[in-house]
């Protein structure tokens, strides 16, 4: 057993996705005022396929909510102008709709968004939009290109400049690639390159071709054709085999030199972060390797890659480390040359130091800093809300210091969005970046009481997301010690998280994070409990087992019992598929009757929601068994032979049987016949043999699992001759021609000749007639009789023959001579229309003469002529039915309605149809239409629902008009049929809907004078709400619901009790000492001692205020309070305690959170 454990905790997921992410700054919540910032922008250089609308994107978020702006080109772009385009709803995201025409260049340029609100403006970058182009291949005319065999040769593509460029490949003319190696290859231009011309080159011709990425076109060049001069023109395959091909055919070996770059050298200047591609191509007989260096240095090998057949060297995200000289060299026996390529690395602005979002508190002081490096050194400029900052109004405390605005003594409202533009000769960076100046006392913005769970000693984090204004500090507490958290175990991020590196039992419990700035403080709890690993106790273990057996495979596990655990089994690495054959328990897998298939590896996974482990063993399904051998002949006789063997290994299954085949390699050399089987037992047997074969025996064991190879041969054994014992069965007569009769039969085996020269004595005669036999001896199959009447019977004997006698007699069989078509037609055809789709025929049986052969059938010919409804196109095409027998009558089915049809009969025998009688004509009645060709349903708004449909098809009559039934839907509820009736003429309907929540179902049919034909059935498309009424549950019926109004009643019925106590013994409680309190209808509890308090200075009940100092009214259930309220705090049990807590001390802990809603629990703690 290979055991393989995996502990895979859910936050040792989150940590594999965040561990490479630097903690980003503490953002705004949005219910907070704030500036604008874009969320969501399309890349610099747009683009698009004119085929579609265009959408460029520009999505913003902020407090208010922000409008948005476009400039095009430099300009205000009004979109209200053009009916094109248009904004989409709550985003800048502009859309622009060609489907009403419009030609997508003319909105080719730069575009830019702008996101503001009253905080602010934030700027999208310039967005460069180009319309994707593929133009077609210029007209040329290419002259074939002679050329003497080994000298280099350049084929140019020069393809159509299409945006993006067109990607660029050789075929020849019947798309066939053309094959490519170190002599023949594809430049990065899209030239093809001959180091060498060869002869076979011209076998192909050579087309350059340009797929286009937007449009997925393949535009292909008109081909080259080559002529090859060659001074040695011998056959191809003359040379395959010469040790120096170029000597052999005239061509004389020349040194290197360069087809691309010229020259000895070049100078090529790349961008930084971009690939750096260096291209060598040579030419040379034999065809030069390339090799490729840098000249004080060793190539990067971590970003390094030969292309091309190493002609091109491609190095990934260049650096300015890559700057130099590199060279290639190119080298064959003859001799070498180098190239060497100087290479400059510029680089477009990127950040060092990008800046981020400034949350300050009033008088405090911070800065931006924008920081960007290139090649050439990238410019700075800032902007503030969207305009240079040069021109903005003065702000005294803001100072420009190059890169860096320095902000002194920051006061409410001095929020904005500055803008940093970095840019160079090779591009530009833009970055958004607001400072917004609040005065917001601490909140934590994760759920409250949350509960994480971690494997016992792996790394788990505490989130604990937080805001203020100025930034609080935040400490956490464990199980509400006094000390803060502090050690190697534990790791505090800035954004509030707590990581623990190794988590032991000792870290389970409560731990709560306090956020605190000057204007107070917030805290949350999070609840961590450290679960026991999943570990496999006893896994699966390698097993050996027989085809067709039962096998176990264990997986016993032990796990957290507060875990739900999951447990799969894996073959051969992938999921297995539980058949029929097995049984998965809880403790392993079974499996029934094991096939060869069912051989390999079994993995057991056991997992939980937090971590998994695993167990693999292999299974082995028994093989067949060996093949016997040494075979060996004894006891010869004329009839018999006695076979010995010795068995081959049996492979842990008993052999069952062996199975003896024999060759014979007179008749069928080479194919193997069974002979007999013998018991698994036995090694010898004593085979009974036929006269004159050349026996050769093999032997076959089987045993469960299968059947074994077979052994080798044995030696010979010919038996003595004698004349046959059966005759050839089979025997049939018939004719292929109106004047022979063909005489088959099936010949005898190898087994049954009994002798040489076997033969076949063919007899035949008419039938009741006096006449002697005829006969015929041939060795074939088969014999023809000629010059025979048509269709008379035969009697037909054939017997076998060999050199040693001849067979039995051989019994007579009936045969026939061959048929002749049919003389006469059907007469008296008479038809009656049944319905609008068929007819009923009626004619005189022909007389048997003039048949000529077997009746097979009467067959009728029909086509539709035309159809009683104008300029509606018919298909002529013939049809026919037959009516099997000698019968007289017969139905013709199928018809098209409303139609004139032809028709005529011709008898059918063995020999095929006979001549054709007079044509009939007959019109069939108007029929019922079939449905209508398409019905499309719209729903343009929630209000309306638009139907259209085609006429039918097949209208089989006159179209008098159409019904439309429906019914709305809701789920399984349906509403009343309502029926509507349209002209023939109207094919367009509008609804006005009643419910905008339900569907529709629509039947459609079309109606003649005959009736309604078949309906189409339509249902309308699912509103937007449709989801919310499908889970949509009446909580009235909701268990839960049920039972907390159960427990509501019950602490109802012990609140009266005490007060009935209290009052009995003369006890006080603190409410107003009148009865009908109780009872009065007006009363309202705003505190849990029921004490009243002035109308006039209390806020109304079940609201607080709010950061800019409105009432928000909050929900009247008070079961939220209780059930979900995020006050709420956890026991160690798990029991809810935060109604029950002093409220004094809630405010401390809560500062200007709202006060506790009424609870009749404490109301009973109050008066106790």
């Amino acid at each position: 057993m290979v055991m393989q454990q995996y502990l895979l905790t859910y936050t040792g997921v989150v940590f594999a996705l965040y561990l490479h992410h630097i903690i980003r700054a503490i953002e705004v919540p949005l219910d907070l005022p704030q500036p604008p910032t874009i969320t969501k922008q399309s890349v610099k250089d747009y683009i698009v396929d004119p085929r579609d609308n265009i959408f460029i994107d520009c999505e913003a978020k902020g407090n208010p909510i922000p409008t948005f702006s476009w400039t095009r080109n430099g300009k205000f772009f009004n979109v209200a102008k053009d009916p094109k385009v248009s904004m989409q709803r709550r985003s800048g995201t502009l859309v622009i709709d060609f489907r009403g025409g419009g030609r997508p260049e003319d909105y080719e340029g730069e575009y830019q968004c702008s996101a503001r609100n009253e905080y602010g403006t934030a700027l999208s970058s310039k967005i460069l939009l180009q319309v994707s182009r593929s133009p077609l291949w210029p007209k040329e005319h290419l002259d074939l290109v002679e050329i003497d065999e080994g000298s280099p040769l350049t084929l140019k593509c020069n393809p159509p400049p299409g945006l993006p460029p067109p990607v660029v490949f050789w075929m020849s003319s019947s798309m066939e690639p053309i094959h490519q190696d170190k002599r023949v290859s594809q430049g990065q231009n899209g030239d093809l390159y001959f180091s060498n011309v060869m002869l076979q080159d011209a076998q192909t011709d050579y087309s350059c071709n340009a797929r286009f990425h937007f449009t997925h076109t393949i535009q292909q060049k008109n081909p080259y054709t080559l002529k090859i001069q060659t001074k040695n023109p011998h056959n191809e395959t003359s040379f395959r085999n010469h040790t120096d091909m170029y000597s052999a055919r005239g061509v004389m070996e020349t040194t290197p030199s360069f087809m691309y770059p010229y020259g000895t050298s070049s100078n090529q200047i790349v961008l930084r972060g971009v690939d750096l591609l260096l291209e060598c191509i040579a030419s040379g007989v034999p065809a030069p390797d390339i090799m490729w260096h840098k000249k004080g240095g060793e190539l990067p090998t971590d970003k390094t890659k030969l292309e091309n057949f190493n002609k091109a060297l491609r190095i990934t995200n260049v650096s300015e480390e890559d700057s130099g000289e590199y060279f290639c060299l190119a080298s064959n026996k003859m001799g070498s040359i180098r190239h060497t390529i100087s290479v400059r690395v510029k680089a477009a602005p990127y950040w060092l130091d990008e800046p981020q979002n400034l949350i300050l508190a009033p008088a405090e002081d911070g800065r931006l800093v924008c920081r960007a490096n290139g090649n050439p050194k990238p410019t700075i400029q800032w902007l503030v809300n969207g305009e240079p900052i040069e021109s903005a109004p003065p702000n005294p405390s803001r100072e420009v210091a190059g890169d860096t605005i320095v902000f002194r003594d920051t006061q409410i409202g001095s929020s904005a969005v500055y803008q940093c533009n970095a840019s160079n000769e090779h591009g530009y960076l833009l970055a958004n970046a607001f400072v917004s100046v609040l005065d917001v006392p601490p909140r934590i913005l994760a759920p409250r009481n949350q509960l994480i769970k971690v494997i016992q000693y792996n790394r788990t984090r505490l989130d604990c997301p937080f805001f203020g204004s100025p930034i609080p500090t935040l400490r956490w507490f464990k199980n509400g010690q006094g000390s803060a958290l502090d050690g190697e175990n534990y790791q505090r991020h800035e954004n509030g998280s707590l990581e623990i590196n190794m988590a032991r039992k000792e870290d389970q419990g409560i731990y709560t994070c306090v956020a605190t700035n000057i204007l107070g403080k917030a805290e949350n709890q999070v609840r961590l409990e450290i679960k026991d690993p999943t570990r496999i106790v006893r896994g699966p273990e390698d097993l050996i087992v027989k085809r067709g057996s039962l096998v176990r495979l264990d997986c016993r596990i032990k796990h957290d019992s507060t875990l739900k655990l999951t447990v799969t089994w894996l073959k051969d690495d992938t999921p297995l598929y539980i058949g029929n054959r097995m049984k998965k328990e809880d403790d392993g897998l079974i499996i029934y009757g094991v096939a060869e298939k069912d051989q390999g590896d079994y993995t057991c996974v056991a997992s939980t929601e937090l971590d998994k482990d695993s167990a693999k063993a292999f299974l082995t399904v028994l093989e067949r068994p060996e093949r016997p051998r040494d075979l060996e002949l004894t006891d010869l006789a004329e009839r018999s032979v006695r076979l010995t063997w010795i068995p081959g290994d049996d492979n842990n299954s008993p052999i069952t049987d062996y199975v003896v085949q024999f060759e014979e390699d007179k008749f069928q050399p080479g194919l193997w016949h069974n002979h007999s089987r013998y018991p698994g037992s036995v090694n010898s047997a004593v085979l009974r043999l036929s006269p004159y074969v050349n026996y050769q025996f093999r032997v076959i064991a089987v045993n469960e699992v299968g059947s074994s190879l077979p052994s080798l041969p044995s030696e010979r054994y010919h038996t003595i001759g004698a004349s046959p014992e059966i005759n050839p069965t089979g025997v049939q007569g018939a004719g292929t021609q109106k004047n022979n009769m063909e005489i088959t039969w099936t010949p005898l085996n190898a087994t049954q000749a009994y002798g040489p020269n076997l033969r076949y004595i063919v007899k035949w005669r008419q039938r009741e007639s006096r006449e002697s036999w005829s006969n015929e001896t041939v060795r074939t199959t088969r014999h023809v009789v000629w010059n025979t009447p048509i269709y008379v019977p035969y009697e037909i004997k054939v017997q076998a023959e060999n050199d040693f006698g001849r067979a039995p007699e051989p019994d007579v069989i009936i045969g026939y001579s061959g048929e002749d078509y049919p003389k006469a037609p059907p007469t008296d055809i008479r038809l009656k229309v049944i319905n609008s789709t068929a007819i009923s025929l009626q004619w005189s049986r022909v007389y048997p003469d003039t048949i000529q052969g077997q009746l097979k059938e009467y067959r009728a010919y029909f086509w539709r002529e035309s159809s009683l409804l104008k300029n509606l196109w018919v298909s002529k095409k013939r049809q026919s039915v037959g009516f099997v027998g000698d019968r007289p009558r017969g139905i013709v089915s199928r018809l098209f309605p409303y139609s004139n049809y032809k028709l005529e009969m011709v008898v059918v025998n063995g020999r095929g149809d006979g001549p054709r009688s007079e044509i009939k004509e007959f019109t069939t009645p108007e029929g019922v239409p079939s449905v209508p060709r398409y019905f499309r349903i719209r729903q343009p708004n929630l209000e309306t629902i638009t139907l259209e449909w085609g006429h039918p098809e097949h209208p089989n009559g006159i179209i008098t008009g159409y019904n439309l039934r429906y019914q709305a839907f809701n789920g399984t509820k349906t509403g009343r049929t309502l029926v509507e009736t349209f002209s023939p003429n109207q094919t367009r309907f509008t609804l006005q809907r009643t419910d905008p929540i339900s569907r529709y179902r629509f039947f459609l049919r079309a109606r003649t004078q005959v009736g309604d034909g078949e309906s189409i059935v339509e249902e309308s498309p699912a509103p937007l709400n449709e989801a919310y009424t499908k889970n949509h549950v009446d909580i009235a019926t909701q268990g839960w619901f049920i039972g907390l109004m159960c427990a509501i009643a019950l602490l109802v019925l012990i609140l009266l009790i005490v007060c009935f106590i209290k009052r009995s013994r003369g006890g006080k409680y603190p409410v107003r000492e009148k009865v009908e309190v109780l009872d009065h209808e007006d009363h309202k509890v705003d505190d849990p001692s029921f004490d009243y308090s002035d109308e006039d200075n209390k806020e109304p009940p079940g609201s607080h205020t709010s950061l800019d100092g409105t009432i928000k009214q909050e929900s009247d259930d008070s079961l939220v309070d209780y059930g979900e309220g995020g006050e709420g705090q956890f026991n160690e049990d798990g029991s809810f305690i935060g109604q029950y807590t002093v409220k004094k001390d809630k405010e401390e802990t809560e500062g200007n959170e709202s006060s506790e809603a009424t609870s009749p629990v404490n109301a009973i703690y109050s008066l106790a």
